[in-house]
């Protein structure tokens, strides 16, 4: 079984990205991702209606992170400090050697190529630092900007899932998408 240790942070860095450890300083920036109806559309979560819900979010990914249980970077672009996204393994099966994905990023920067920069960077890191065998991401089956970005880092789509959550009174459909330690 893998066992993992996230101290100090990991920042990492890609051609123009910097990927660090959120901060309660961010709060402001993750209320708009949370709040934002069109960005939390294919997220089953509640929309975040405050700072402060912001910053309890914030907290509770650094709780994750002190139990090991997930890991999540502030994704920002180099030399500006500003939160435009998060991304990071939601969810770890250390007994499986696998890890889950998830990720969200500012409208402004949709179609420019930085979630699959930020992710990629994250998947390098999953396979060779943390020695994952396998990564998963399950996404709405409406959600086609985030199947793009999987199927460019080569991931494949393993399952759909009909009617398998159940989320304000709708019950949504779910793909999953998994993607192999890459050979040596």
């Amino acid at each position: 079984m893998l066992t993992f240790q996230f101290s100090p942070f990991p920042e990492l860095v890609t051609d123009r990205l910097a990927l660090r450890q959120l901060r309660i300083s961010d709060a402001v920036e993750m209320l708009y991702l949370r709040s934002h109806p069109g960005l939390m559309r294919y997220i089953p979560r509640p929309l975040s209606r405050t700072v402060e819900e912001a910053v309890e979010l914030i907290e509770r990914y650094q709780g994750y992170l002190d139990r090991s249980e997930g890991i999540n970077w502030a994704i920002t672009e180099k030399g500006k400090d500003v939160l435009i996204g998060a991304v990071g393994f939601v969810h770890f099966e250390p007994e499986n050697h696998r890890g889950e994905v998830g990720y969200l990023l500012h409208d402004a920067f949709h179609g420019k190529g930085i979630m699959t920069e930020a992710l990629q960077a994250v998947l390098d890191y999953g396979f060779h630092t943390l020695k994952l065998h396998s990564v998963g991401a399950v996404i709405d089956p409406e959600n086609t900007a985030s199947e793009k970005v999987l199927q460019k880092l080569d991931f494949v789509k393993e399952a759909h899932f009909r009617e398998s959550g159940l989320y304000e009174g709708r019950w949504l459909d779910s793909y999953v998408y998994s993607l192999l330690t890459p050979l040596k």
